[in-house]
């Protein structure tokens, strides 16, 4: 005759209700909870209440865990929160459309107006200090560009009074003049995997065009337009998947994605606006600080993040400006750097775990 198990049902109650003293109650070894990061856990809460209870509050507890501080009486729950922290400053403070490349902790700032006059400084950043490094060879503001702190390219802007087609590639050292855009251009969105695959879009003058234009790291040929022609915009991604959003005339919130060959509209931001931020990827992407209305402006630290469906309000930026430069790896990770008021600030986005208290 072979081992005997005990069923179930020798357990159920003549109400038909279960028999919470047999096997569902009482103290579990630390060592015999799967989730490690709740292994202060000595004994969890009723059946009906499903919620762990416990002394003192676990050491590392993981996103979404749910405990009772049996000690202070307190519900608590792990989450993570996104933020913006403080950085290094820059060297040299500028505003007024500044070129960014790379990542949070690898980051390539070119261009932009300093204090009085329009600049050509570039300065790397190595997730604490900045460093200045070669010139652009033409100095501008309202420059566009996009790559890694190694291989970038930086497109269109203007000379101050001239608005200029010019584009140049950096190596890591230093920057080369390269083929020119199709149309000169200003305060236009682009994005590049590195000097060799761009995109630009957008800027003026001659007025507020829609026009676009794809680098294949020797010359610039003009593909589909955006739906909407725009200035003062964001913008995220690569050269075969982009993401333009905000903007003006009139301070917008239209989002357009671009798959290699066309641009459609999607989602847009919950706050219209102009002179915005970006940074991140065509379906992971941050969009951050700007200017509310052109007729009544307000300025903000707005962030919003964006998941490749829907922008989502998260934290401001610790100082409010406009033209702020940006660069990142995605909606978590990501550095703005500069803007106006002209500044050397420098923020760091990131997530942080937090416990909070229910209730």
């Amino acid at each position: 005759m072979g081992a005997r198990t005990r069923g179930l049902a020798n357990n159920v109650l003549s109400s038909g209700k279960l028999d919470a003293t047999d096997a569902i109650s009482g103290t579990i070894a630390a060592g015999n909870i799967a989730n490690d990061s709740l292994n202060n856990a000595t004994t969890y809460g009723s059946v009906t209440g499903g919620v762990p209870a416990v002394a003192s509050d676990p050491p590392s507890p993981a996103e979404g865990d749910i405990w009772y501080n049996t000690t202070t009486g307190a519900l608590r729950f792990r989450a993570q929160a996104g933020a913006w922290a403080t950085g290094g400053n820059m060297n040299n403070a500028k505003s007024s459309g500044i070129g960014g490349a790379g990542t949070q902790t690898a980051t390539l700032a070119f261009g932009g107006y300093g204090s009085t006059a329009v600049i050509g400084f570039a300065e790397t950043y190595n997730g604490t200090s900045w460093t200045e490094v070669a010139d652009l060879n033409t100095a501008r503001f309202g420059v566009a560009g996009g790559g890694t702190q190694t291989s970038a390219l930086a497109f269109g802007g203007s000379s101050d009074p001239l608005v200029v087609a010019a584009a140049e590639t950096w190596n890591g050292s230093s920057w080369t003049e390269v083929g020119d855009l199709n149309a000169v251009r200003v305060y236009l969105g682009g994005v590049a995997t590195d000097s060799t695959a761009a995109l630009a879009f957008g800027g003026s003058p001659p007025g507020t065009t829609a026009a676009t234009e794809s680098w294949n790291g020797s010359s610039w040929t003009e593909v589909n337009d955006l739906n909407s022609a725009k200035r003062y915009l964001g913008s995220a991604g690569t050269e075969t998947a982009a993401l333009a959003f905000g903007g003006d005339p009139v301070p917008s919130g239209g989002t357009e994605s671009w798959n290699g060959t066309s641009w459609t509209q999607v989602n847009n931001l919950n706050s219209l606006r102009e002179y915005i931020g970006g940074a991140g990827t065509q379906t992971s992407a941050l969009a951050f600080g700007g200017r509310l209305a052109s007729g009544s402006p307000a300025d903000v630290g707005f962030t919003e993040s964006w998941d490749g469906t829907n922008w989502t309000e998260v934290a401001d930026l610790n100082t409010t400006r406009i033209f702020v430069g940006g660069a990142g790896t995605d909606n978590t990770s990501a550095i703005g750097f500069g803007g106006n008021p002209v500044t050397t600030a420098t923020e760091e986005w990131g997530f942080v775990d937090t416990s909070f208290t229910v209730g």
